[in-house]
């Protein structure tokens, strides 16, 4: 439970710096679509430090469950894999990095089936 909650946080604080950091620091750096690249990767890691948050709070509500661990590792997996390949693509412009992020995206949405698996059997 407080493992998910503080990973959740730094998540969310990171968020908030890296947000920062692409209006401030690469506003007129770097190509408006790739503004937009780091952009998208600083939403899904704030939507997913969230679902830490969440998924956190809950492991100290319900019975000690796989299905929620499974689903906060998958999450952070998920933002590792999505939003820090948007962030080096960004930086670095190596297109291949791009193959990495549908990765991130799997590990996001099996995260998700996890966590709705784990309310519909415990909640």
């Amino acid at each position: 439970m407080k493992l998910f909650i503080i990973i959740g946080a730094i998540n969310a604080f990171l968020s908030v710096a890296l947000g920062a950091f692409g209006a401030h620091g690469l506003e007129g750096r770097v190509e408006p679509k790739y503004l937009e690249t780091w952009k998208t990767g600083v939403t899904y890691q704030m939507f997913h430090a969230t679902g830490l948050l969440i998924i956190g709070v809950l492991l100290g509500k319900l019975p000690a469950t796989a299905l929620l661990s499974w689903s906060g590792w998958l999450m952070l997996i998920g933002i590792i894999l999505f939003s820090g390949s948007l962030y080096v693509l960004t930086l670095t412009k190596i297109s291949v990095l791009g193959a990495i992020t549908p990765l991130g995206g799997v590990a996001f949405l099996a995260a998700w089936v996890l966590l709705i698996i784990a309310a519909v059997k415990y909640l």
